[in-house]
């Protein structure tokens, strides 16, 4: 008979405890520990393949460095440009991606987008969440062809009858809850690429807690891991968030994944960007950006064209930074607006910005540059939605920000690559030569950048080729100077 016993998770971090405890030792939250009873099986044989798996039948041996076999990984490239290039050049064989994002924002279209994207493909798409009907209908929400016979369907010509797409061929359904029946799913199908959706609503027999405890999500992770590796099979999971924006469950199940992407936006705008937050098969700091229409989401290859807003007359305030997300140059609208504040206190609030920094810069400017700016209202905004970290975009806020408080417009077709030290110093930026080529090629006339800048990768001290630019680049050594430049 199987042996059960009680005991107590932490919500917040899946800390396990004996007894019920008021504050987590892990992660220091309190009342965050929930009662969960636990079976264990006698000998019972685990969910996949447990009985042809050598791992409890072998012992691993130490191996040099050296004598360790090494392959180049084979990644299985998709249609869309934008996932492969977060996912670092393509998925990879029995890797476990983990996809997180609000409710509402497009995970499960992305997913099944992606799915019916390739027909030479065996796939096996698992919902617990939507019913067959649900998904046959966004499916054909998706399909190009079905946007075609809905025209000639309005023109009374019902009687005809239209060939019948082979759209979402090799694209299987099941909708199931029960890890256990999944994997019998699985043995018979044998498919090449699996997606759950979602993580929280599967249930495994061993755990008798509900679907979307601390327990049950690891569990279902664990056995959804072990098929992922013992059979090569790339595996996506959906996960839901929490009112803080972190992924729902325990934190370990990020540990457990090798990947872990965000899709982030907002849902009165059409722009979503897909950010990889983990990846153990490449960068981390790569995003793709999307936008959501009537027929599915659709790549954005030219992110800079939809970060700049259209102007039919210069405004104070506005400045154009070059920044890098990843490999990307992207070229995007830094907005501030200074005005003397009506309350004894002046407000500060930075929109896609660190506020901290903000207050950083506004002090470099008053102590260094004679602005006083101590009793203004300072709002600063990235257009397009995004959050910034780079600290390159520093000089292009500045000058955002003089701009605003002179109401003197910044001269069209200008861009800013620098950041800004404590002593008013411009420091060089890495990777300066993508941004000057991504300026040009949007057709800016000229862009500001550090006199320190040397070549990427180079220990010489030889400066830059600017003669190869069109672009006029134009190397400051310090903020005075760049105002000098600008306003007289």
């Amino acid at each position: 008979m199987a042996k059960t016993k009680i005991a107590y998770f932490c919500q917040s971090c899946g800390f396990e405890s004996a007894k019920w405890l008021g504050k987590c030792p892990s992660c220091q939250q309190w009342n965050t520990f929930v009662e969960e009873i636990i079976e264990k099986s006698n000998g019972s044989v685990p969910d996949w393949k447990a009985t042809s798996s050598t791992t409890q039948q072998r012992a691993n041996k130490p191996i040099e460095i050296p004598d360790i076999v090494f392959s180049e990984e084979q990644r299985m490239l998709t249609p869309d440009k934008e996932f492969n290039r977060v996912l670092g050049g393509g998925i990879v064989a029995g890797s476990l991606v983990l996809i997180g994002g609000e409710p509402g924002i497009g995970k499960s279209t992305l997913m099944l987008q992606l799915a019916l994207s390739m027909p030479n493909l065996k796939i096996l798409y698992i919902s617990g969440e939507e019913s067959e009907r649900q998904i046959k209908m966004r499916a054909e929400r998706l399909d190009p062809s079905e946007s075609q016979n809905s025209k000639l369907k309005s023109q009374n010509d019902s009687e005809i009858e239209h060939p019948k797409s082979d759209f979402g061929k090799g694209c299987y359904i099941l909708t199931e809850t029960s890890t256990q029946n999944i994997f019998k799913q699985i043995e018979q199908l044998e498919p090449d690429l699996v997606v759950v959706d979602s993580i929280q609503t599967l249930h495994s027999s061993h755990i008798e807690s509900t679907p979307g405890s601390v327990s049950q999500v690891r569990e279902c992770t664990a056995e959804l891991l072990r098929f992922a590796k013992e059979s090569s099979t790339p595996v996506f999971l959906i996960g839901h968030i929490t009112k803080d924006g972190m992924i729902a469950g325990p934190k370990i199940l990020e540990h457990m994944v090798d990947t872990v992407l965000q899709f982030e936006g907002d849902r009165h705008h059409v722009y979503r960007i897909l950010r990889a937050v983990k990846n153990r098969f490449g960068s981390a700091s790569e995003l793709g950006i999307y936008e959501m229409l009537g027929e599915g989401l659709r790549e954005v290859s030219n992110p800079s064209e939809i970060l700049l807003s259209q102007r039919d007359e210069p405004l104070s305030g506005i400045t154009i930074s070059a920044t890098l997300e990843g490999m990307r140059p992207m070229l995007i609208e830094t907005q501030a607006l200074v005005s003397t504040s009506a309350y004894g206190t002046p407000q500060r609030t930075a929109t896609g910005f660190d506020t901290r920094r903000m207050n950083m810069l506004l002090a470099v400017l008053e102590k260094r540059c004679g602005f006083k700016l101590g009793a203004k209202d300072v709002f600063l905004n990235i257009t397009g939605g995004i959050r910034v970290e780079d600290p390159a975009i520093d000089l292009g806020l500045a000058a955002a920000i003089i701009s605003s408080h002179e109401d003197i417009p910044i001269p069209f077709k200008t861009c800013f690559a620098g950041e800004i030290g404590l002593s008013g110093e411009i420091r060089a930026v890495n990777r300066v030569e993508q941004r000057i080529a991504e300026a040009q090629k949007l057709g800016f006339e000229q862009i500001f950048i550090s006199k320190y800048n040397l070549p990427s990768g180079g220990k010489d001290k030889k400066r830059i080729d600017l003669t190869r630019y069109a672009i006029e680049v134009r190397t400051v050594g310090n903020i005075e100077e760049v105002f000098g430049l600008l306003f007289g």
